[in-house]
């Protein structure tokens, strides 16, 4: 029996750039997953007769959601819903479920790096047809649908089991459950030489990656170790636990810990690599050397060519505009068109949708392609993996090579979190005002030639999008971002991204910390953030 529940709105269910994102007992709250969930609908103009894919990274609360979805997109005349086995889908495999399927879209369960658990944080988004995230004006209509609702619907009927591999039925709708793993893998054995990587293994070349205890160590397990022959026990914490084993599933060095300890052991891997909570980020680390998101791009531009998907060449590159300019180099070098997006990979959809870029990539380390409408964490672990085999170089080499031929970007983001939101914004609002001024003057040392509050107009559709980022540039190419964040649940992240190229031969292998000193120092001299925010160092360096 279809239910109509009444309702009225909830004031904070405005979507950010990955969707909603609250903690997860406010999730848990009787009719607030529902009233989201019922805004979607209305925002895209029902559900009815359309084919959706639903999934999530299993963190807590995500099989409960899922049961919820599936009776709410019944209620409202949903055809099917493809489901990933236990309710686990990868986000990168959700887009392309939704792309091969030919689905009306999708809702992905997930609040992607944050922690997970009862006491920590929960997600919900909504993916387009092409497989993207939901363009602005789509969130912009959740968002408005949610100030104005007045009832939701919903099936009162019994659980379906999700863990049963087929199809069942939820009143006139079609629940197909599939295995969430053997699409992906299919696709990613069409991109990549499976063969040059399992010779690489084969031959005595040892992996390490890091599934943090999120949906990725299914995927892994299955590619990296039954597919590709790495040692058993290479893909490590893969078994996806509610509160990812009471760990912050960010793959960065900090809470990385353990890999990046093991990378710069004595005896260590040859390669090594960390994904998140939802699988969309990355990071790689060679022996005694941690590549950060920024040069990974910009390697993975150079060398995409080496993987039988890229083989024909890329079609352009994007990268978000705190990004480091390494990438953009490269696109130089190789006559590729350049685009830099506000950060949201979002933003990127209509660059790979028209065809513009083939490659896309964010510091916040999420790399992709247009082989889905998301970055992708393990596809990224792939092509490196395909490069290194074909290159039989090292990590180290590789990056030395491509430093001597293009250059370093010095590059690091410093993040303060969860610091009161109202000296963050006053913060922020305080250097934007300044802007028109800073240009010319001197800070530390360093002459400023342009400041700005970076703007976008997205060269497809023409939409504006305004207020992402302060973007303060030094003579030498030197450069500082500053911007809050939109992906905390809790007070506000200040990230400060700092960047400085050097091409010096001599200069190439500095610490990077050392060599940034300058553009630290002008950030502190410029902003104040020791004083406006009471932290004296960041709270995450990457």
């Amino acid at each position: 029996m279809i239910l109509t529940r009444p309702t009225a709105p909830i004031a904070d269910q405005k979507p950010g750039t990955s969707g909603l994102r609250k903690k997860t007992r406010v999730f848990m709250t009787p009719g607030y997953l529902e009233n989201f969930v019922q805004s979607i609908w209305n925002a895209i103009g029902g559900v009815a007769g359309k084919t959706l894919v639903l999934g999530g990274d299993g963190r807590f609360f995500n099989d409960r959601a899922a049961q919820t979805i599936l009776k709410m997109a019944s209620a409202s005349g949903a055809s099917r819903v493809i489901v990933g086995q236990d309710a686990l889908l990868s986000t990168p495999a959700a887009s392309h479920l939704i792309r091969s399927r030919g689905a009306d879209g999708g809702l992905i369960l997930s609040a992607s790096h944050n922690p997970g658990g009862e006491t920590e944080d929960f997600g919900l988004k909504y993916n387009a047809a092409n497989g993207g995230p939901a363009a602005e004006s789509i969130t912009a209509k959740i968002h408005s649908e949610s100030e104005a609702l007045r009832e939701y619907l919903i099936l009162d009927a019994p659980d379906c089991d999700l863990a049963a591999l087929g199809e069942q039925r939820m009143g006139d709708m079609v629940i197909e459950v599939v295995d969430p793993v053997a699409d992906y893998q299919a696709l990613m054995e069409n991109l990549f030489d499976f063969n040059a990587i399992r010779d690489l293994i084969a031959a005595g070349f040892q992996l390490r990656f890091d599934a943090m205890h999120a949906i990725t160590g299914p995927y892994a397990r299955a590619i990296l170790e039954t597919t590709l022959g790495a040692a058993p026990g290479s893909v490590v914490n893969a078994v996806p636990l509610p509160d990812f084993g009471g760990h912050h599933p960010d793959p960065n060095p900090v809470w990385a810990h353990d890999l990046m300890t093991a990378m710069f052991a004595p005896d260590a891997p040859d390669f090594g690599a960390a994904s998140d909570g939802d699988g969309d980020r990355n990071m790689i680390v060679g022996r005694g050397l941690y590549v950060t998101p920024s040069d990974s791009l910009a390697v993975l531009a150079a060398n995409a060519h080496l993987a039988p998907g890229y083989a024909q060449g890329l079609k352009g590159v994007a990268r978000s505009m705190p990004t480091s300019a390494a990438v953009d180099r490269v696109a130089a070098a190789r006559g590729l068109d350049c685009y830099a997006t506000p950060t949201g990979w979002k933003f990127f959809g209509n660059l790979l949708d028209a065809r513009r870029a083939s490659l896309c990539g964010e510091e916040s380390a999420g790399t992709g392609s247009d082989h889905v409408r998301e970055k992708d964490g393990l596809w990224a672990v792939l092509l490196w993996l395909n490069i290194l085999a074909v290159r039989q170089q090292s990590v180290a080499q590789i990056m030395a090579q491509h430093w001597a031929e293009f250059g370093r970007n010095y590059y690091s983001r410093h993040d303060y979190e969860a610091i009161d939101t109202a000296a963050a914004t006053a913060l922020m609002d305080d250097l934007r005002a300044r802007l028109p001024d800073l240009p010319g003057t001197e800070v530390a040392g360093l002459r400023i030639t342009e400041a700005q509050d970076f703007a976008y107009t997205d060269p497809i559709d023409r939409s504006v999008t305004t207020a992402q980022g302060l973007q303060i540039t030094f003579v030498g190419g030197a450069r500082l971002v500053l911007r809050l964040s939109g992906t905390g649940t809790e007070g506000a992240t200040l990230r400060v991204y700092l960047e400085r190229f050097e091409d010096a031969a001599d200069r190439l292998a500095l610490d990077p910390q050392a060599a940034l000193a300058p553009v630290i120092a002008a950030a502190e001299s410029l902003a104040g953030i020791a004083a406006r925010t009471g932290r004296s160092k960041p709270d995450v360096i990457t």
